[in-house]
């Protein structure tokens, strides 16, 4: 079956560093976009970061740029965010998303980060 599985997620200090992971599996995963959505606590589910198919254009969120890269290793059906110098408002669910257009789209299931003193 489709399906995505985030990992990597948990409770980081402020300044420090976390890794999420987006393992795919169930469609052909080098043929589509990825991206990183978060949702805070009263507010939306914005946009983060995306990554073309094969990794050669990458876009970010203005609040991450600089802090946050997306990247993918489609040999291993893997995406990934690296996240640096995180802030409290960072705190959120975070979600891997796969656009295949007419097929639908792919969410996983969030993995919650937290940051806090």
């Amino acid at each position: 079956q489709v399906q995505l599985v985030e990992s990597g997620g948990g409770l980081v200090q402020p300044g420090g560093s976390l890794r999420l992971s987006c393992a795919a599996s169930g469609f052909t995963f080098d043929r589509y976009p990825m991206s990183w959505y978060r949702q805070a606590p009263e507010k939306e589910r914005e946009l983060v970061a995306a990554i073309s198919s094969n990794g050669g254009s990458t876009n970010y969120a203005d609040s991450v740029k600089g802090r946050f890269t997306i990247s993918r290793d489609n040999a291993k059906n893997t995406v990934y965010l690296q996240m640096n110098n995180l802030k409290p408002e960072d705190t959120a669910v975070y979600y891997c998303k796969a656009d295949r257009n007419w097929r639908g789209s792919v969410w996983g299931q969030g993995t919650q980060v937290t940051v806090s003193s």
